[in-house]
């Protein structure tokens, strides 16, 4: 009778733990030049710094349903711009793109940041 008890307990207490959704996790991200048929044309970490315009290119795995990630750009750790992309599957790519002036040289990096603004990954690359 003792073991029934405690079974039932345990089998209660495992029920009644909350249950969370998968873990949102960067699984290949990129810096480039262009972004086509959803995929990098090339990957780089330095980059002229007259270049004009660069990609932010991340692929998602593990939602369990429809939910965002944040791609936020920071130059020399002043965040220069934010942007909100929808994740509307388990693996689902995405990115954001961002201008450059030609004195904007120096270190960047890309923070990717889940719906709850936690970090899950980050880019680092360097105008030169």
């Amino acid at each position: 009778m003792i073991n029934k008890i405690i079974a039932f307990s345990v089998i209660l207490f495992i029920c009644s733990m909350p249950v969370y959704g998968a873990q949102l996790t960067v699984f290949d991200s990129a810096m480039t030049t262009a972004v086509v048929d959803q995929m990098p044309v090339d990957r780089q970490v330095v980059f002229p710094a007259d270049y004009g315009k660069l990609f932010c290119f991340t692929r998602i795995t593990g939602a369990d349903k429809e939910t965002v990630v944040t791609h936020v750009w920071y130059y020399q750790g002043q965040e220069m711009a934010r942007v909100r992309l929808q994740v509307r599957s388990s693996d689902w790519r995405t990115y954001s793109s961002k201008r450059f002036l030609p004195q904007w040289s120096g270190q960047w990096r890309v923070a990717i940041l889940d719906e709850n603004m936690n970090e899950i990954g980050s880019i680092p690359f360097e105008l030169k």
